[in-house]
């Protein structure tokens, strides 16, 4: 937290996103990691038993709303579940959706808000238990199909903010029943607005990002913005979302992110290549290139992490080396 706020620390926090990782280290299948918020919470739970990590997550996949307005929904064994077809494709169905409750029993969303009340119970005085949303942009990919909101965007922006504004709810709901469970900060992802324009941007995602951004803050939560991809053309406007903390994926350049957060006085971490610099990467070659980061961002508010999740794969030399790497280097 104190990096968070720009006050003093011992060394650069250790701020992973892991999924599959701790997946195929507790033995289990995708899918019970995904559908069991005990498992999901003992596999994260043991990952920083193992490991010196200062953050573990309840983030899993990008459907437990889009499940609970009635999505019909694929679990698949081995990877992330998904919505087997847009669950609205008219402007009918669009004023159909319900604003489900997140802590109805056998929802999705309970889910995950059960898997964030085990972590906080069991680790949350000692390291950060991070929640999960994604973005009402995000979200509205989900329901519609991707390429069909990008094309509402164009063709219908009435009916695209009307649905984001219906989304907007449900997600601020799923925020705040998370920050009841013991969550300090939610984490919440909006990939999609890496595709989109600086104006569609500004139009389409930052409002709604605000918003959810504000009524986490609200109540006493911190909020981590994550956009995956080259988000390079709108990091000038992504400060503006009001978040505590931004996520760096490795294809934004690692100098201008200093740069942009440190003017807005910002903390962010990342950027490590998931794949070069952790998957395909030597124990010796991933402390070069963490030393590389944290000597860059020395005196800013920065926390050691790679651009995205850490693929399972990755070899447990190597990520030891990677969070040891603050105290090993001094960062």
């Amino acid at each position: 937290m104190a990096s968070i706020t720009g006050s003093p620390v011992d060394r650069t926090p250790v701020f992973p996103l892991l999924m599959f990782f701790a997946q195929q280290r507790a033995g289990i299948t995708y899918r019970e990691y995904a559908g069991n918020g005990r498992a999901l919470a003992e596999a994260q739970i043991s990952i920083r038993d193992r490991f010196s990590v200062d953050a573990i997550t309840s983030c899993s996949d990008a459907f437990r709303i889009t499940a609970d307005l009635g999505a019909e929904m694929a679990y698949p064994e081995d990877h992330p579940p998904f919505a087997t077809r847009p669950l609205v494709t008219t402007e009918a169905e669009l004023r159909q959706l319900p604003r489900p409750d997140p802590i109805s029993v056998g929802s999705r969303m309970a889910d995950r808000i059960d898997a964030t009340r085990i972590m906080a119970e069991s680790v949350g005085d000692d390291c950060l238990v991070l929640g999960w949303v994604d973005m009402p942009f995000a979200e509205a990919c989900s329901i519609c199909g991707l390429t069909e909101f990008m094309l509402m965007l164009s063709d219908q922006p009435s009916l695209a903010h009307e649905l984001l504004e219906r989304v907007t709810d449900s997600v601020i709901d799923f925020s705040l029943g998370q920050l009841q469970a013991g969550a300090p900060m939610i984490g919440a992802g909006d990939a999609a607005a890496s595709l989109i324009s600086p104006a569609q941007y500004r139009e389409f995602a930052l409002p709604y990002e605000q918003r959810v951004i504000e009524s986490i803050h609200a109540v006493g939560g911190l909020a981590k913005l994550h956009i995956c991809g080259n988000t390079t053309h709108i990091l000038n406007d992504m400060v503006h979302c009001g978040a505590d903390l931004f996520n760096v994926d490795h294809l934004v350049g690692f100098g201008t992110a200093c740069d942009v957060y440190h003017n807005a006085g910002k903390a962010f971490k990342g950027n490590l290549d998931p794949v070069g610099d952790l998957l395909h990467s030597s124990p010796q070659q991933c402390a070069a290139r963490c030393a590389e980061l944290l000597e860059r961002a020395k005196g800013l508010q920065y926390m050691l992490s790679a651009g995205c999740e850490i693929p399972a794969a990755v070899s447990d030399d190597v990520f030891q080396v990677f969070c040891d790497a603050p105290q090993n280097v001094g960062g």
